[in-house]
């Protein structure tokens, strides 16, 4: 499997998974045990306006570099056959190029980047 060359729902599929299981992990180790509550605090981290908030704070302070913006670009641009449910349309896109870098960073095993997100994210209010 060559990262590179597979396409931006692809990579926003692994990154969903990736952001997924940090996020249920994080919640875990808060303490929090209820279904309920895991579920009413993952939201700040997973849904696609916070997401796309999140990536568009990213693209403000310029951290991508020029290769890690065709990346996002590539997610955000990838014409999906499924629409957003709790998002308006720009967002969701935003969104799919945050987790499509999520899935670069994974495959490409980049653990400085996704150290980067997800203390960021965690941080993030």
């Amino acid at each position: 499997m060559t990262p590179d060359l597979l396409n931006g729902s692809t990579l926003a599929f692994v990154g969903d998974a990736v952001l997924s299981l940090w996020v249920r992990e994080h919640l875990v180790e808060m303490g929090y045990t209820k279904a309920n509550d895991l579920q009413k605090h993952s939201v700040k981290y997973v849904s696609a306006i916070n997401q796309a908030l999140f990536i568009q704070k990213f693209l403000e302070e310029k951290i991508l570099n020029d290769d890690e913006m065709k990346i996002y670009l590539r997610g955000r641009n990838h014409k999906s056959a499924s629409k957003a449910k709790n998002a308006d349309v720009i967002s969701y896109r935003q969104a799919t190029g945050f987790e499509a870098l999520l899935g670069y960073w994974y495959l490409t095993h980049n653990e400085t980047r996704l150290e980067l997100v997800w203390d960021r994210l965690k941080t993030t209010p």
